[in-house]
């Protein structure tokens, strides 16, 4: 038997990675053509600035890594050039990069000053991705740790609301995100926004994020095509479904006018939760091997989510969720439990990862006073 070392991402299909990028491209279209269409000069100025900063670093990038040794003797630049380069560089690593720039470009919100567009791309592409060796060795989703590393740093500077011709502020709201609404728990402003303008996006947001339907069928031809894993996306938005319902329950609990269900929809129509699923949680580089481990992986980005949204300062919590499942893709495919059965202790520690953060939920808002009329 032949033992061959490959680095990520491991397909186990017949799918080659040029395709399954290709695909991502082509389901990141409609998304990028509508906010080109709502945010004709912001798409258009972040996206080139997003796609020459990441491409770019991965071209410096591949130069710096495959450098000529010093021999002795005088080499052209020519010579030098194509030793760098030639059957080294090729067309995914102009694809992956760009894929990159887009999701980055799209999770930016309109009123990001450029230069926070410029510090993120380029802290996302190589504290990200190259700094762990560039293509298929990267643990963290380089998009998302550029747009945090952004927002940490800037996001003061970030105008609350900018103008478009797409949709008008509810002058109640000032400006606000629909999660910005109910941040701090104060559930009278849920109304804030309809939830045909949740689905539709005409709410204030990131240049791509809020555009529902554009991602839904984005998502819809990725798993068609198979080149996103549909366990994945069903984990995570099955399971931020089910404890933010919970968490619904425990609301209506506290304020009869709240409708759970409408609670539910509220948030995940809200914020990232849609193309962070379709887009980021799928990356083939960064999420588990076995079909058992990304299942979970899904679960414990959902869980999450849900306890940044409702707990913490910030109100969505998407981004932050993506990075730390990251993180924890390493330890669920470690070899000594990882593998593609599914035991009963797998199965009893998904039931668990709903059963345990959905009652903890309901207690904490219950009795724990987070929350109020």
């Amino acid at each position: 038997m032949t033992i061959l070392k490959e680095t990520a991402p491991h397909l186990r299909t017949k799918a080659t990675v040029t395709r399954m990028m290709v695909d991502v491209l082509i389901a990141l279209a409609p998304t990028l053509i509508f906010s080109f269409v709502v945010y004709p000069i912001k798409t258009l100025i972040f996206y080139l600035i997003s796609v020459f900063i990441m491409i770019g670093s991965e071209f410096v990038y591949i130069g710096l890594k495959n450098m000529m040794p010093r021999d002795g003797q005088k080499h052209s630049f020519k010579e030098r050039f194509l030793y760098a380069y030639k059957g080294k560089y090729n067309q995914n690593n102009i694809i992956t990069p760009a894929i990159s720039a887009i999701i980055f470009t799209l999770i930016m919100p309109a009123g990001a000053p450029i230069y926070a567009v410029i510090v993120g791309a380029l802290v996302g592409i190589v504290l990200g991705k190259l700094v762990f060796g560039g293509l298929g060795s990267n643990i963290f989703n380089p998009a998302v740790v550029g747009m945090l590393f952004a927002k940490l740093c800037f996001g003061s500077q970030y105008l609350p609301y900018v103008d478009t011709w797409y949709y008008s502020m509810p002058d109640a709201v000032a400006g606000a995100t629909p999660l910005g609404l109910i941040n701090g728990g104060y559930l009278s402003n849920i109304g804030g926004y309809d939830l045909l303008d949740l689905l539709l996006g005409r709410i204030p947001g990131t240049l791509g994020e809020v555009y529902k339907i554009t991602i839904l069928v984005g998502m819809v031809y990725l798993l068609i095509r198979r080149s996103a894993d549909f366990r994945i996306i069903v984990s995570y938005l099955g399971t931020f479904t089910v404890i933010t319902l919970v968490s619904g329950l425990a609301v209506f609990a506290l304020n009869k006018d709240v409708n759970p269900f409408i609670f539910t929809l509220y948030h995940l129509l809200s914020g990232g939760v849609l193309f962070g699923a379709t887009f980021m949680l799928t990356d083939p580089v960064t999420s588990p091997i076995n079909p058992p481990s990304r299942i979970m992986y899904g679960m414990i980005a959902a869980i999450v989510t849900v306890f940044i949204r409702l707990f913490a300062a910030l109100p969505e919590g998407v981004g932050f969720s993506i990075l730390i499942a990251n993180m924890m893709a390493v330890v669920l495919d470690h070899y000594e439990w990882s593998s593609s059965r599914y035991t009963w202790k797998k199965i009893l520690g998904m039931v668990l990862l709903v059963i345990v953060p959905s009652l903890l939920t309901f207690l904490i808002i219950r009795f724990g006073g987070v929350y109020h009329a």
